[in-house]
């Protein structure tokens, strides 16, 4: 068991750190870059130079969010709901996070879909599926551990991310073109960035 603690600690620390450094790396290394008006995904997509290391950056980041979501449940108490819940997240942000590394937007992101390649519409689909799962697995994770002996802070943490994703989600698509909608996004992943980098504490210092 303490083994696997680990190993889930460091899946999901990585994670989010390999995720947050190429986020700001890509926008950096771009001269021309808001990082308020534009989508992570505009700072690697095709026709870039030089975007290859972080769309790696982002598949090694989805793979690590998959083992640690996939594992974590094998570090709590046993619930269906709360496997149910992590499997989802494994699913919908590390395999979403590492299908939107393996297949990079179109130049600017192609907002409009103008004869969108096959890759933008992969694209598209894994990040949509991400924002409007995400928020309700993280729910359920709050709900559920709202009656452990020592869940009171992880629900609190759960529900908190998974209000302010959920909101943001809302407001990040009911205007897809907004000149504010690369910091809704950033908002949308800190949430969901800060819950795994806390879960992953929780785990480590958990007592089982």
């Amino acid at each position: 068991m303490m083994r696997t603690k680990t190993m889930v600690f460091w899946f999901g620390l990585l994670g989010a750190f390999i995720f947050i450094g190429v986020s700001i790396w890509g926008g950096i290394r771009l001269e021309v870059y808001s990082e308020l008006k534009q989508y992570i995904s505009e700072s690697y997509a095709n026709g870039i130079e030089g975007a290859a290391p972080i769309r790696y950056g982002f598949i090694i980041s989805g793979i690590l969010f998959a083992l640690f979501a996939f594992l974590a449940p094998t570090t709590l108490p046993k619930s269906k709901g709360i496997k149910g819940a992590f499997w989802g997240i494994g699913v919908f942000y590390g395999l979403g996070t590492l299908m939107a590394g393996l297949f990079p937007c179109d130049p600017g992101c192609n907002p409009d879909l103008v004869a969108p390649s096959i890759a933008q519409l992969i694209h598209n689909l894994s990040a949509s599926l991400t924002y409007m799962f995400m928020p309700f697995c993280l729910l359920g994770i709050g709900v559920i551990t709202l009656n452990w002996t020592a869940g009171k802070r992880l629900s609190a943490v759960s529900l908190g991310s998974a209000f302010v994703s959920g909101i943001f989600v809302l407001v990040l698509f009911s205007n897809l073109q907004s000149e504010l909608k690369g910091l809704y996004q950033r908002i949308i992943e800190s949430s969901m960035l800060f819950w795994i980098i806390y879960l992953a504490f929780y785990i480590k210092n958990r007592k089982s």
